[in-house]
């Protein structure tokens, strides 16, 4: 009787080691089309190769990339091999071979997310990944990591079933923030953080890089910004208690840190958006020119959180030669399109008091029109100066919502934070939109009930796995279908007051990023939450094998 228990057991272990060693093409986010035979499989074992074009950059770093991914995952280790060699992975970048007789189409223009799109086929033959473009290549690099299990890493071989996989992402703006001016993190982190957004399908990292509390971008024409302007002389503990912990903080990146981290995301298909806040959070910067505020200061880096008074003075003409200096070495170190102007929080208090900037006001003609104060207007006067400079300069500002306050600039695009309204009033006026509102967005906000109950710097209320998946961007009730293709895609934001170290930062990421993910790529009715947490037990698996830190208590 003891034996056959045994039998039964051993029979067990066996049976789920086979499981274990199987691929699954249910990951996340969520492809478009999977189309799987799971009687026959292909069988990837150690020793096999990835064949691609060796004179091709693209493909020369995709194959280096899932090479070392199969590893990380598997243990198995896959060798490069020539594009017409035999192997088991074969990459290929182009449009797919038209049958024999059949006249090739008319080249047309690719869409944005035709761009992204790409197909894997296993059969018999083995693995083959296919794009027309790089990004796409890589997308599809990404989903064949996913699929393979990755909760040992023994070198073992993997089946994987008979596949057709056709993919491609539902919006082309695909966004992340990170906060680097409350709390500054090494570029290690953030070079692991740009390969959790790779992972999860992301390509839009918006970089926050000023504050009250901070300058963290190096201006050469005035260097004590980033040496001075980075350097509170100490920093509240918890939610402004009023207790200090007395020790100097600080730290800057130079624009070599830049260009690297924008080689670096480059690389995994992630463009940087750096963000310069202003004419509001510029206390780290007034505190160095002290000129360029209404008062003339002096102005301490701020050491506590919340919105200062302190703000740019929008009528002194030297205020628009600072902007044009930072915003002139920003577009020399970012390739970015989008620049990010901030335009969120910025009291009008200081500006009501001001000679110069009631003059500036009088100059312009502004008036109160019923809907916008003279003060917000001279506010979009100052948007319009920057907008300008930079639409010289090949760049699209972007702004906070607040930006629609003082009515809304040319070709300024809208991020929607203050919930959907600024978002859906600016889609409605023609004008681009990001979706990221607070509620649904803000990652700073605790995950779950007793999270927000036990650490007394959470904030106000819950954003959970499922209130992030539950985040529809296109709001069919509010936006005509013509007026949605406005709605450029969804962002989430990662602000960090209370976020001060590494593994609290993944933390608090992930693996929210992952149902952020699927808002960002998948269609409504390929949305399941009881699904998506099914599935994302083989993502956690992957989160362990590079051993990175996650919330494990999913709502």
């Amino acid at each position: 009787m003891k034996r056959t228990a045994f039998l039964i057991l051993a029979l067990a272990v066996l049976s789920a080691s086979h499981a274990a060693r199987r691929a699954d093409y249910r990951i996340i986010p969520l492809p478009k089309s999977v189309q799987t035979d799971s009687t026959q499989v292909f069988t990837l074992s150690d020793g096999m190769g990835i064949a691609y074009d060796s004179n091709d950059e693209e493909q020369t770093r995709i194959a280096g990339f899932l090479a070392k991914w199969v590893k990380e995952a598997t243990g198995l280790g896959l060798t490069l091999t020539p594009a017409d060699s035999k192997a088991a992975i074969r990459l290929a970048i182009g449009a797919p071979a038209t049958k024999k007789g059949r006249k090739a189409k008319a080249e047309v223009p690719l869409t944005e997310q035709q761009k992204e799109a790409y197909t894997i086929n296993v059969s018999a033959k083995g693995i083959t990944l296919q794009a027309r473009q790089g990004v796409g290549l890589f997308r599809a690099a990404q989903t064949l990591r996913k699929s393979l299990p990755a909760q040992a890493a023994d070198g073992q071989p993997v089946e994987l079933p008979y596949t057709t996989i056709q993919d491609e992402p539902r919006f082309v703006y695909r966004g992340v923030l990170l906060d680097c001016a409350r709390h500054f993190f090494s570029m290690d982190v953030l070079k692991q953080y740009l390969d959790m957004m790779a992972l999860h399908g992301c390509n839009q990292f918006h970089w926050h890089l000023t504050e009250d509390q901070g300058w963290r971008f190096e201006v050469k024409a005035i260097p004590e910004l980033a040496t001075k302007g980075s350097i509170r002389q100490e920093t509240v503990v918890g939610r402004n208690t009023g207790v200090y912990d007395g020790i100097p903080y600080g730290g800057y990146y130079s624009q070599q840190d830049c260009r690297d981290l924008v080689r670096y995301a480059a690389e995994r298909y992630i463009n940087v958006i750096p963000e310069i806040d202003l004419p509001g959070h510029m206390q780290g910067a007034l505190h160095v020119l002290p000129h360029l505020g209404c008062t003339g200061g002096p102005y301490p880096v701020r050491t506590y959180w919340g919105v200062s008074d302190e703000v740019l003075c929008a009528g002194n003409p030297q205020t628009m030669d600072f902007l044009r200096t930072v915003l002139g070495e920003l577009c020399d170190v970012f390739p970015s399109k989008y620049i990010h102007i901030g335009g969120d929080e910025c009291p009008k208090k200081r500006w009501k008091a001001c000679p110069k900037c009631q003059a500036k006001i009088k100059e312009l003609g502004l008036k109160d029109d019923g809907k916008h104060s003279p003060e917000n207007q001279l506010q979009t006067w100052v948007n319009q100066q920057v907008e300008q400079f930079l639409a010289e300069r090949g760049r699209d500002i972007i702004g906070w919502d607040e930006i629609l306050e003082g009515g809304l600039s040319g070709n300024s695009i809208v991020m929607s934070w203050r919930g959907t309204k600024g978002g859906i009033e600016a889609a409605k006026q023609h004008h681009r939109v990001i979706m990221s509102p607070n509620v649904f967005g803000y990652i700073d906000h605790p995950q779950y009930k007793d999270e927000a109950e036990k650490i007394p710097t959470a904030g106000r209320y819950i954003v959970s796995c499922s209130k992030i998946y539950s985040f529809e961007p296109l709001i069919p009730e509010e936006l005509q279908e013509d007026e949605q293709q406005y709605v450029l895609g969804p962002q989430t934001n990662l602000w960090t007051e209370h976020v001060a170290f590494p593994q609290h930062l993944f933390y608090m990421l992930l693996p929210r990023l992952g149902a952020m993910s699927e808002v960002q790529w998948c269609r409504p009715d390929q949305k399941d939450f009881q699904d998506f947490r099914n599935r994302l037990t083989r993502l956690t698996q992957l989160y362990d094998r590079i051993g990175i830190k996650y919330c494990r208590q999913i709502e």
